[in-house]
């Protein structure tokens, strides 16, 4: 398999995440590290498959431990900071092509509702028409 994360990728998103934490005094199962953890959400996110099916073999941690992380993230908006970067990469080498990009309206939001343009017809309850005679 193709490596998931690349040194380029991680490269960039690695100063937008969260320190590692120290390990506990107390012991324990030590933290998987945040590159393997995006390994893991990063091959479920591409394959579809639930959390828990993450495969124990690509040593990322577990679905849990990946969900927890990726909504933790999320939280801290490291996929929109992510984005940003990588727009702006792309822009200053030209690579973004700006006449072939959709919007499409079921996903653009109406702030403040839109504008009604006419009052609705009420609707009158009809009979609907007997099959039978």
């Amino acid at each position: 398999m193709a490596e998931l994360v690349s040194d380029d990728l991680w490269e960039q998103i690695e100063p937008l995440l969260p320190p590692e934490p120290e390990p506990s005094p107390k012991g324990g199962r030590p933290r998987v590290t945040n590159r393997q953890t995006l390994t893991g959400i990063v091959f479920v996110l591409r394959t579809g498959i639930p959390w828990q099916a993450l495969p124990t073999e690509m040593n990322c941690g577990s679905g849990s431990t990946c969900w927890r992380r990726f909504a933790e993230w999320t939280q801290l908006e490291v996929w929109s900071k992510l984005h940003a970067l990588l727009l702006s990469q792309l822009g200053k080498a030209g690579a973004i092509h700006l006449e072939r990009a959709v919007i499409d309206s079921a996903s653009v939001r109406a702030v403040f509702g839109g504008r009604t343009l006419g009052r609705t017809r009420r609707t009158v309850r009809k009979p609907a028409v007997s099959g039978m005679c």
